[in-house]
């Protein structure tokens, strides 16, 4: 739970630091419902809080819920009813994590779309049938409230907020300054193909991913694959998605698309060049699959976290 706060904060932290700011920065506070004003961190760290809940009615600009377990079997009344005031007072509301099942225990995302950590979606979803539960994104915003997933989710979603407050440039640099990708867009995955192949406990598909990074550059039809893992092509899209929850030209899409990604930050090798190596076939198809997925495209890509980036921001002229 610690890094679901110290995470968002650190980002919101970073736009004060920034030297020769020209704009407002964030006064940040850490709010609890404790007695005590500390709060227990399930790492064994006990963090201490500016206020009470009950000290704060109105002047908040964004409030953050965070997760942890207390979200999930949290019942208090007077709690639930100070976050139904304040969602009409404040310009965001947002949650990280967990957060989200105390948004919809206070009734507040009825009828809107929401996210939180993918393992968890699912009871979401069943706990609270009026929420509109999208288990895949990275963050979710619906009007003015505003999911996200798992952990580090939350520093994606306070980066969006920097975004949305500052400007790009701002937060490029804190990107930059806190070494995270900049701006991983609401409709990401919430881990990558990579990971999810790995989840798998079956022997064919794990070799199978080992093969299919190697030969990007084939033409890796079901047939195919299929054949590599001695099954029918029916009963191999069918396997596949039930151990991995994705299909087998979606996995494959996403697999390329990390391998450019790599290659676009770790080589000065050309668009075209990169584009055959990972099967995408055309430059014009890679840049389409950057911008439907990551909503950028693989020119800028590179201009960001490529290696010429990694020179500037070395001599201190990213900023």
């Amino acid at each position: 739970m610690e890094l679901d706060i110290i995470g968002p904060m650190s980002v919101f932290a970073a736009v004060n630091n920034m030297k020769d700011r020209l704009y407002p920065g964030y006064e940040i506070e850490l709010i609890t419902s404790e007695q005590s004003r500390v709060i227990a961190g399930s790492l064994g760290f006990p963090l201490p809080a500016h206020r009470h809940y009950r000290e704060v009615s109105g002047g908040v600009d964004t409030l953050l819920v965070v997760g942890g377990t207390g979200p999930l079997t949290a019942r208090n009344a007077s709690v639930l009813q100070w976050l139904r005031e304040m969602a009409s007072q404040v310009r965001r509301l947002g949650s990280v994590c967990t957060g989200s099942f105390l948004l919809a225990e206070a009734g507040l995302l009825n009828g809107r779309r929401a996210t939180t950590h993918w393992a968890l979606t699912r009871e979401l979803a069943l706990r609270y049938p009026q929420v509109i539960v999208d288990p895949n994104p990275i963050w979710v915003q619906d009007g003015h409230i505003y999911t996200s997933a798992g952990v580090t989710a939350g520093m994606d979603l306070a980066l969006w907020f920097v975004e949305e407050d500052h400007g790009n440039a701002v937060a490029l640099a804190v990107a930059k300054e806190l070494v995270l990708f900049l701006r991983r867009p609401g409709g990401q995955a919430q881990f990558s193909a990579s990971l999810s192949v790995q989840a798998s406990g079956l022997k064919p598909l794990l070799e199978l991913q080992v093969w299919i990074r190697e030969n990007l550059h084939r033409n890796l039809s079901i047939e195919t694959l299929a054949a590599r893992t001695a099954m029918s092509p029916r009963n191999f899209a069918r396997v596949f998605v039930r151990e991995l929850g994705i299909t087998p030209a979606r996995y494959i899409e996403q697999i390329r698309l990390e391998t450019a990604r790599h290659q676009l930050e770790q080589t000065e090798n050309g668009l075209e060049e990169i584009a055959s190596s990972c099967g995408f076939g055309s430059a014009e198809l890679m840049r389409r699959t950057f911008l439907r997925s990551l909503e950028i495209t693989p020119g800028r890509y590179r201009d960001h976290f490529g290696p010429s980036s990694m020179k500037k921001s070395t001599n201190g002229n990213d900023l």
